[in-house]
């Protein structure tokens, strides 16, 4: 299946970027006119993995996120990848209510965010590495 658009974006690994990651990709995927629910989905999706990304993988320092994002006609693939510490036990830290910042009031409720919102969330990642999330979703109210 060929993308009918595709972008790629980097940024700092700032919490306000969280908020610029989510309008764009928003706008992005505004071109194929999905309902409104389902642009609040993606932009959800896609706060939850930058925020994971500043808080967990970079933790008190700096580096860059990458978002790269494909359009197909009535689908978006998102990945959100950072170069940070990167993710020990992948299955821990997919079980909802699992923290490893519990100092911090985090919820623990990222990775169950993102696989509510989309139709397939995939983590990769190596400890020292960064990680990756591979996130897809086809909007239902443009199939034919």
């Amino acid at each position: 299946m060929q993308p009918i658009n595709e972008i790629k974006l980097e940024f700092l690994s700032k919490s306000s970027n969280e908020a610029f990651a989510r309008v764009v990709a928003a706008a992005f995927v505004s071109q194929i006119d999905p309902t409104l629910e389902e642009l609040a989905d993606v932009k959800t999706a896609v706060s939850e993995a930058v925020t994971n990304a500043v808080i967990h993988g970079y933790e008190n320092s700096q580096g860059l996120i990458r978002m790269h994002c494909k359009l197909f006609c009535d689908a978006v693939e998102i990945i959100i990848s950072d170069d940070g510490v990167g993710i020990e036990d992948i299955e821990l830290a997919r079980q909802p209510l699992y923290t490893s910042k519990p100092d911090m009031d985090r919820s623990g409720m990222g990775f169950t965010v993102m696989e509510s919102f989309m139709d397939i969330v995939e983590v990769t990642s190596k400890p020292g590495e960064g990680t990756t999330v591979y996130m897809f979703k086809t909007f239902k109210s443009l199939i034919k």
